[in-house]
């Protein structure tokens, strides 16, 4: 027997130092697993100051684990932020840690789980709803601070919709929840997400108006919420005529419905929590309030009551205020008469000039206007009817006085008037002829016809 108790002739094995045996353990471990990816939930993970990220990963059913090491440059290069029961691919070497002897993996990278060919199609589809508007933060709508009912799509499974209504009845327990049904995850998620937020814009639109609504449900893998990325839930997400809270997974879970939401919380508890404001912050803000409406209406009070004690202090001693009321008066009479005074010198000064200078404009005035008048009146007697008879002109009128202007206004035996300048004769049309033909013979009218004289 030897000193391990082996039978004699079996040979001793060799004798390792541990850190031989270490360093030849972590050659095989390397020769053998260069380049693996293992797939495995990330547990705590944390960032040393040297920029270094140490975590563990465990298979899904919590069996097993492994620790991991990734170096600053390798961690930089990751576009996500690693988290508590993410699901990951992580791609490196495997080798001890000399030492600790632990076994370990050095990580050069870092990939969610399914996010190969799934993040390619995200991100495409991201690119296309973003193209059209769809993400714009311009046409985000606020959500109401104190909302009367409020709608939530999600499961009624899912623990989510017991997360929201716990923290909606324990904030605001005066708010009306509304739930609409649907499956948020597998194939038949997208449709019953449309077709929730559908029935929930009919009951808006059909008179019980709801002010927000919640699409919530908890964290996963991007296979479990690839329904929130489904370009009908987007779409259907957009065109609901009430703004809308996104509450889908995890804090680092980022969904398109997220994007497209008019607001994203991180968590389902968080969605309720932001959009119905705690109603002990509420009722804390009113009093708060209601003390300075009070403090300001104490001050105006105290204000009005000294200018009262005022009026009413000058009001117990009248005859000082009239006293002074008639010694103002008086200096403000003595002031009038002194202006009038001086007005008055002055405009005797100044009255007999302006007298010579009215009567000289007045006799100027009367001399033009008489020369004007007589002018008229020499152009008024040259055009008097009176001086055109007197130049042997007559003025023929038939029977009713008209004038009679032309040959044309008279018929063979027609009585006419003519009067002259001393007086007015009564004739009677034996013939009438135009300008150029026989001139017209008008007779005196025989029996009857007679000359009077002008009156």
């Amino acid at each position: 027997m030897n000193r391990w108790g082996e039978p004699a002739e079996r040979p001793l094995a060799r004798v390792w130092g541990v850190s031989a045996l270490v360093q030849a353990i972590g050659d095989s471990l390397a020769t053998r697993f260069a380049g693996c990816v293992v797939r495995g939930e990330i547990s705590g993970f944390t960032r040393a100051a040297s920029g270094h990220g140490y975590f563990t990963l465990k298979d899904e059913r919590g069996q097993a684990s492994l620790r991991c090491a990734m170096f600053r440059r390798a961690l930089s290069q990751v576009d996500f932020q690693p988290a508590e029961g993410m699901l990951v691919e992580a791609r490196g070497n495997l080798a001890v840690y000399e030492a600790r002897g632990e076994l370990q993996l050095v990580v050069e990278g870092l990939q969610r789980a399914g996010a190969g060919a799934l993040y390619e199609q995200f991100l495409r589809l991201k690119a296309k709803l973003e193209a059209e508007g769809l993400f714009d933060v311009a046409r985000k709508r606020p959500i109401p601070g104190y909302p009367r009912r409020i709608g939530v799509v999600t499961s009624l499974a899912a623990a989510a919709l017991h997360d929201v209504l716990t923290a909606l009845a324990r904030r605001v327990p005066h708010v009306e929840v509304v739930v609409s049904p649907a499956a948020v995850q597998g194939a038949e998620a997208p449709a019953q997400l449309v077709q929730a937020l559908a029935a929930l814009t009919l009951v808006h639109l059909g008179g019980t108006p709801l002010d927000a609504i919640i699409v919530c449900r908890g964290g996963g893998s991007m296979e479990d919420l690839w329904s929130f990325n489904d370009e009908r839930v987007v779409r259907a997400v957009v065109g609901c005529p009430v703004p809308v809270i996104s509450g889908v997974g995890h804090e680092t879970d980022v969904t398109l419905v997220d994007f497209a939401a008019d607001l994203r919380a991180p968590t389902p508890t968080a969605a309720a929590e932001m959009v119905a404001r705690d109603r002990g912050d509420a009722l804390a803000q009113l009093d708060a309030l209601a003390q300075h409406l009070s403090h300001r209406m104490g001050q105006r009070l105290d204000g009005q009551a000294q200018r009262l004690d005022q009026i009413a202090f000058r009001l117990t001693r009248p005859s000082q205020l009239l006293g002074q009321h008639g010694q103002r008066l008086h200096m403000a009479e003595h002031r009038m008469l002194a202006a009038c005074q001086r007005r008055v010198q002055g405009a005797g000064q100044t009255l007999p000039v302006l007298q010579a200078r009215l009567m000289r404009a007045t006799a100027s005035q009367l001399a033009q206007a008489q020369a004007r008048l007589e002018a008229r009146g020499d152009r008024l007697e040259a055009l008097s009817p009176q001086r055109v008879l007197e130049r042997g002109y007559a003025w023929l009128a038939d029977a009713g006085g008209h004038a009679i202007t032309g040959v044309a206004q008279v018929q063979p035996g027609q009585a006419v008037s003519a009067t002259l300048a001393d007086g007015l004769l009564q004739l009677r049309v034996t013939d009438a002829e135009a300008r150029g033909e026989t001139a017209a013979a008008v007779a005196p009218g025989g029996a009857g016809t007679s000359i009077s004289p002008a009156s």
